[in-house]
């Protein structure tokens, strides 16, 4: 199920700022992940990750701050990889069993394990048989039992980070290559956040030294909450 839809609108402080929230849900579609990877990975700031888990296992406190068995967290910074040039991508080696489905249909999910202990959820965007995706590196949790407003963030719980992030969302290699979908375990939501553009940080990508000219692409972006 999806957090309690709630009538009306209201505005909620991201920083300094004020953004507009229309409390509609609606899941993503396809459609959105067919965009250049770049503005995808912008255009998900202030999208909604959604997890159904299995409410009888605990996941770092995780049961106490979901509805049922959902965890919700609004994304808060994405990396964009782009095409087979770009050398800080996966796929600039080519296709491999582990790239495979980076050259598949745009919003597929692609996880894949770093430090031989983290996970890495990213989706997969653009046209078949380009390979590009959106890395999901850091979220917000929200609390959806209550009212979204800036008290339903729950920023006593960091994080910042793919690995902490899909510790905490129980994210794994089981998901690999899972289409996003229509999957009933793993999904992403708009709720009308709307992030405007001067409220996007971009930087550049974290850890990809190897990457020749593409290690100083300012291809990751987010906000501060």
């Amino acid at each position: 199920m999806s957090p309690p839809q709630h009538q009306g609108k209201l505005f909620m402080s991201v920083g300094i700022h004020v953004i507009y929230l229309n409390m509609r849900h609606k899941k993503l579609t396809r459609e959105f992940f067919y965009q250049n990877t770049r503005e995808t990975a912008k255009n998900l700031l202030g999208k909604v990750l959604v997890r159904k888990i299995d409410s009888r296992k605990s996941v770092d406190g995780a049961r106490d701050n979901h509805d049922k068995d959902l965890i919700c967290a609004m994304i808060t910074e994405t990396e964009a990889y782009c095409g087979p040039n770009d050398l800080a991508s996966h796929a600039s080696k080519g296709k491999t069993p582990r790239t495979e489905v980076m050259f598949s249909k745009p919003g597929l999910i692609y996880v894949y394990m770093i430090y031989g202990m983290y996970y890495c959820l990213n989706i997969v965007t653009e046209k078949e048989n380009y390979p590009a995706a959106v890395l999901i590196r850091g979220v917000q949790l929200i609390d959806p039992k209550l009212k979204f407003s800036e008290k339903s963030l729950l920023k006593n719980i960091d994080l910042g980070g793919p690995g902490k992030l899909c510790r905490y969302f129980k994210i794994d290699k089981s998901l690999n290559s899972q289409d996003l979908i229509g999957n009933r375990d793993l999904w992403i939501e708009d709720w009308g956040i709307n992030i405007k553009q001067r409220e996007i940080i971009s930087g550049s990508r974290i850890g990809v030294d190897y990457a020749g000219k593409y290690k100083d692409k300012k291809w990751r972006y987010f906000i501060k909450l």
